[in-house]
């Protein structure tokens, strides 16, 4: 008897290790169907660019972050499924945010948010970065030891964030307490987690930042958020500029903190590579792109199909539910040589999908590669050597890494390493 295709969606072992299901997917073709959510797990490069870069209303983003979890909200009938979606739009979980936006709602919203993410304003938050991340050092560095990921990845991400939208400080600490753990996906999560604005918990406060800078601007994030214009000149709703304010809180701290954690991973397994980027900081740049082809911080992306089409010659009905599998899409050995080897010195090393692409690419990504490269050179220029806790993890060659129980997100659930001092 065939032994039975493990399931994407519940799966702990492909939650740990999701690479050899990537390759056995794309061994079958680069768009196939699984048989347990009746998705299609797109793997290929081809494909995937293909559907994340469609301009033609062929796909919706409504589904984009749990993906077949809960499952629609309607049965789908005919080739095209358009009307029927936005009949029922407000049932899909996070539809209410704009990785969910589709079309020019999703397009307006975006230039608005991405006109505040200026360079100016990234590059002027790199002075507090160096500083938060040796403040965090500070406090574990004697210790020669350290849970990377609260400790110093989730603890950077979230206070940065924190600063650069100007949450009050006095807040900061309550916040991190009441956003809560990584959605688990797999376990099961509370009702508002998977509904239409699953940062409901959070309205409250936010809203009342917006109103406090719009009649007190002082020069943060939320000030010009608060008092924003869409292009044509027109007053962007309360609610939408609180809804934006919320998910860039939100997103600003889960994803680049996951990205920190597997470039520590990474660089705890090789003493080389530490001395290298130690002696070259350099090239931390490329090392972090290279993180994020090999083992990037999103798994996987998902996509609704309004209409009936073909992808990589394989129909698609409408109605169908596409995996849009960044991670194996990045790791396409069509597209990348030796693309299961990490070298950080492979030519076309942004071509990568560990933010996306497209218009759903991932906003904040200049902010993430920022975070990412100071935190590395930080904890390199403080320490000698860093390695892997053998207590915690096993010996090398054994290693046991425990991942967040979610199959949307690539989310390591601790990582202890030990180190020398510089």
């Amino acid at each position: 008897m065939a032994e039975a295709e493990p399931d994407f969606y519940s799966d702990s072992e492909v939650v740990a290790h999701p690479k050899p299901y990537f390759d056995m997917m794309r061994a079958k073709c680069p768009v196939a169907r699984e048989p347990h959510q009746n998705t299609m797990m797109v793997t290929g490069y081809e494909a995937a660019l293909e559907i994340l870069t469609s301009k033609d209303g062929t796909y919706s983003s409504l589904t984009s972050v749990v993906g077949p979890k809960p499952p629609l909200p309607f049965t789908p009938e005919g080739d095209d499924i358009t009307e029927l979606v936005e009949a029922h739009r407000t049932e899909f979980p996070w539809s209410g945010h704009l990785v969910c936006f589709d079309g020019e709602t999703h397009a307006r919203a975006r230039a608005l948010l991405g006109s505040l993410l200026t360079y100016k304003r990234l590059k002027a938050n790199e002075d507090y970065l160096n500083g938060l991340a040796d403040k965090l050092i500070d406090g574990f560095i004697d210790a020669g030891t350290c849970n990377v990921v609260p400790d110093y990845a989730h603890a950077t991400t979230a206070y940065a964030i924190s600063d650069i939208l100007g949450i009050p400080e006095e807040h900061r600490a309550e916040l991190l307490e009441v956003i809560g753990p990584v959605p688990s996906q797999l376990e099961g999560d509370a009702d508002y987690k998977i509904g239409p604005d699953p940062l409901i918990f959070l309205k409250e406060r936010f809203d009342e930042y917006i109103r406090d800078r719009q009649e007190n601007p002082c020069g943060d994030l939320l000030s010009d958020l608060a008092n924003a214009r869409f292009k044509d000149g027109s007053t962007p709703e309360p609610d939408l500029l609180s809804h934006l304010a919320r998910f860039t809180y939100g997103a600003g701290q889960d994803t680049t903190s996951r990205l920190m954690a597997m470039a520590i991973l990474i660089l705890a397994e090789d003493a080389e590579l530490q001395a290298r980027l130690r002696t070259n900081p350099d090239q931390i740049a490329n090392f972090i792109e290279e993180v994020l082809r090999f083992d990037a911080p999103v798994k996987c992306a998902y996509r609704l199909a309004l209409k009936t089409t073909e992808v990589a010659d394989v129909e698609v009905p409408a109605g169908t539910i596409l995996n849009i599998s960044l991670m194996a899409a990045s790791s396409d050995p069509e597209h990348f040589d030796h693309a299961g080897e990490f070298d950080m010195d492979r030519q076309g090393n942004r071509d990568h999908m560990g933010f996306s692409k497209g218009s759903h690419a991932c906003l904040g990504a200049p902010l993430g590669r920022l975070e990412a490269r100071v935190v590395i050179e930080r904890i390199l220029a403080r320490t000698s050597d860093i390695r892997i806790s053998e207590e915690h993890h096993g010996p090398a060659g054994d290693r046991t890494f425990r991942f967040e129980p979610t199959y949307s997100f690539r989310s390591l659930a601790d990582l202890h390493i030990e180190f020398d001092p510089a």
